[in-house]
């Protein structure tokens, strides 16, 4: 907890249906999460890492509660939203307290209000749904909170960066690890897919020389770039590697060294661009290629080159499950579409290739992930194996890259396969791990300590 105390993370709390998703959508910049004036939408947990200005921070959202059958009732609304708080402020820097301007300050504000001074975390109190500037006086209401008061329309973008001034000022200083120690990224794939052109265009330079010849880049080229500004950027090593040929048809001592360099930059990368060519589509090779990332536990991007050359009757929409289906382990990848020739979504792949940077050092916040645990444990109980059934006691993160959580069970050997998988696809639909792989670790411990810490706190 006092690791996480030190991370940058601002986390969103708030009774149901007073704005907090818009307002987590319009600081992340994208629609992530669902907005919809029916109160309860939002049923689960997002968390993104966002980008303002120079700053980046880890972004958590909390969602409203409701029944099982939809409908509300007080004590579920008021116990779902105290345990959903809790869970974010113990992990929380700063905490971003939101309310309904328009109906005023309801009794459930108070008590998220008194729980937040319990944690003593800087906060500030969104008036959210402040609509126009005659809404902006009501806002004073709310300072009997005891919080710093800021009248804002998320969904109009008003007050927002008078807001995020403070949030970001508030924020602890953080030790940014890729100046000394860059991230790499592997430019991969099969060869003449347009790996050199790619970087070419990224990098606006002819640093890598290209050709229509099948296996020009015999040996890994290191490029350094940046993404961001100031002291929060992030900063990497782009590898552009030789083509990867099936074994057959490694035919010289060259190409045999050219293979094991590119599968040396998979292994000691950070994230991989798999690159696949739109005309050929995704082939029984680049499932092997895809294959190897999987076995080295890598963060990945799927890039689709020469997106220009498709034809009007293919569409992204129907190549996707054509390539997830020659590779389904790679589901949980971004899937960029991209033409290095003409640079058609070459900005929107940095983009991506930042996402699974981001997502494959995070460091899940403790509490949420026991929560996320246990809310995936309530939906869908584990199988029960010849009488005896698995139980989840606790589970704490102990590594990044890959993404390894440590979860401790009343009998390991009572893990099936597919309840593991269950569990890693939850986890990433709450905190939205593209890209990123993730291990479980199964440890059992005694009875004392699983009735100990059976709650997750």
């Amino acid at each position: 907890m006092e690791a996480m105390k030190n991370k940058r993370v601002v986390a969103i709390v708030g009774r149901p249906n007073v704005g907090k998703s818009a307002l987590f959508n319009r600081l992340a910049g994208r629609r992530v999460a669902i907005v919809h004036a029916e109160s309860g939408v939002t049923r689960d947990r997002l968390m993104r890492e966002v980008s303002w200005g120079v700053h980046r921070f880890e972004l958590i959202d909390t969602g409203g509660v409701c029944t099982p059958d939809g409908r509300t009732s007080q004590d579920v609304i008021e116990n779902g939203i105290r345990r959903q708080a809790e869970a974010a402020l113990e992990d929380a820097s700063v905490v971003l307290l939101v309310t309904d301007i328009q109906a005023g300050v309801h009794p459930m504000d108070e008590e998220v209000a008194s729980m937040i001074r319990r944690r003593g975390c800087p906060t500030f109190l969104v008036a959210n749904k402040a609509d126009g500037e005659r809404m902006d006086n009501e806002a004073s209401d709310f300072s009997g909170l005891g919080f710093p008061v800021f009248p804002v329309s998320a969904l109009q973008n008003r007050g927002v960066d008078d807001l995020m001034e403070k949030v970001v000022a508030a924020l602890p200083e953080q030790v940014n690890e890729t100046i000394k120690t860059p991230l790499r990224v592997a430019i991969v794939g099969r060869p003449n897919v347009g790996k050199s052109s790619y970087v070419n265009r990224l990098l606006r330079s002819n640093r890598v020389i290209v050709s229509d010849i099948p296996g020009t880049t015999r040996d890994s080229i290191d490029v350094p770039f940046s993404v961001g500004s100031g002291p929060q950027a992030r900063h990497y090593v782009l590898v552009d590697t030789a083509g990867i040929r099936r074994m057959g048809k490694v035919d010289s001592t060259v190409e045999r060294f050219s293979l094991i360099r590119s599968e040396r930059s998979i292994k000691e990368s950070n994230v991989v661009v798999l690159m696949l060519d739109t005309v050929q589509g995704p082939t029984a090779h680049d499932k092997k290629i895809a294959a190897l990332i999987a076995k080295y536990n890598r963060g990945c991007v799927v890039l689709v080159n020469k997106w220009d050359l498709a034809t009007d009757d293919v569409t992204q929409r129907q190549y996707v499950p054509a390539l997830i289906k020659t590779m389904p382990f790679m589901s949980h990848c971004p899937i960029v579409f991209a033409s290095a020739k003409d640079g058609y979504n070459v900005k929107r792949t940095v983009e991506a290739i930042d996402q699974v940077a981001a997502q494959v050092t995070v460091t899940l916040p403790t509490g949420m992930l026991n929560r996320a645990l246990q809310d995936a444990c309530e939906k869908v109980s584990p199988p029960a194996i010849q009488g005896r059934r698995l139980k989840l006691y606790y589970a704490t993160q102990i590594g990044t890259d890959p993404i390894r959580i440590r979860v401790y069970v009343n009998v390991a050997n009572l893990v099936q396969p597919a309840y593991e998988t269950y569990l890693i696809k939850a986890l990433r639909a709450r905190f939205g791990l593209d890209g990123a792989p993730v291990i479980l670790q199964f440890q059992a411990r005694s009875s004392k300590y699983s009735k100990e810490n059976q709650n997750g706190n």
